[in-house]
């Protein structure tokens, strides 16, 4: 297994011990606790768990080699299972937006004081757990790790919003029980807005749409350090899962033979792949260099 995709396996593992426990925390302090804004939180949880497990599939399954029906390798998997985890984001928001409109509109008990907390060692290992996995999908250039460490940002945020609504509930007493229900309505709209975040990047993966300015003055800076390589012209990059495939065009001196061309290129290719390890596939085209 290569480092990237151990790393991003093993990051994915700590996201699903996570999930699992908060899930249960979350689930079982809300029901005793009187707070459906914390139940809210428990059902978010509960579907990262599952988004989670996806974004491991989806890890594995895109570092597959590339076979002949895949030249390519199998990365676009990971920005599939992307969309699905959105589509898991969006289902959470819209049942946790549903039951807080029931919720506010039945009366009902306060909210527990311990409620709260809980919510305060919860608000903490999230924003912990965002951190390490926000760092390791940069690290491994990972959209489906990205996406799980959204799921730990917007997990945190909601339990933000449930403190300050169980807190103002708690506060000013009776006839403000409903502000634990309005704050998990809050946080179904923050869910929303961060699924959108991690829908709009994907999204123009799938569309091969240009994004790497600063890859692209990467490559062109090494590439002069080629023997035989006068400078370069046009650079389109387009990723697939934890890898960037280049198509790069080179220029030469127009004196040299096909074959003195041709070593030219690979000896660029290797050249790239090597200082720049999360390059896939290097397609280089020859151009005489303008005397």
């Amino acid at each position: 297994m290569m480092d990237a995709e151990k790393s991003a396996v093993q990051t994915t593992y700590f996201s699903i011990a996570g999930n699992v426990f908060l899930a249960i925390t979350k689930t079982i302090t809300g029901i005793f606790g009187n707070s459906y804004a914390l139940i809210a939180d428990g059902i978010e949880s509960a579907t990262d768990i599952f988004s989670s497990i996806l974004v491991l599939f989806g890890i594995k399954y895109s570092n597959r080699p590339a076979d002949k029906n895949h030249p390519y390798g199998h990365g676009r998997a990971e920005t599939l299972v992307t969309f699905i985890v959105v589509g898991f984001l969006i289902t959470s928001a819209t049942i946790i937006a549903i039951e807080s409109i029931k919720h506010i509109r039945t009366p009902h008990e306060l909210p527990r004081p311990y409620t709260l907390f809980v919510l305060g060692i919860i608000i903490v290992w999230k924003e912990f757990s965002y951190r390490i996995v926000i760092k390791k999908s940069k690290s491994t250039h990972s959209s489906a790790l990205k996406a799980d460490a959204w799921h730990h940002r917007s997990d945190a945020f909601t339990s933000v919003a449930a403190f300050i609504g169980i807190s103002i509930a708690l506060i000013f007493g009776k006839g403000y029980e409903s502000a634990d229900d309005w704050a998990a309505l809050f946080s179904s709209g923050i869910i929303f807005y961060n699924s959108y975040l991690i829908f709009r990047p994907a999204l123009g993966d799938i569309m091969d749409e240009h994004l790497y300015d600063d890859l692209v003055d990467e490559i062109k800076k090494e590439s002069i350090k080629v023997e035989g390589v006068v400078d370069t012209e046009k650079c389109f990059i387009r990723r697939s899962g934890m890898k960037y495939h280049v198509d790069l065009h080179a220029r030469v001196d127009g004196d040299l033979t096909v074959s003195e061309g041709h070593k030219i290129a690979h000896l660029l290719k290797n050249h790239l792949r090597q200082v720049i390890p999360q390059l896939g596939h290097v397609l280089i085209h020859i151009e005489p260099a303008t005397k």
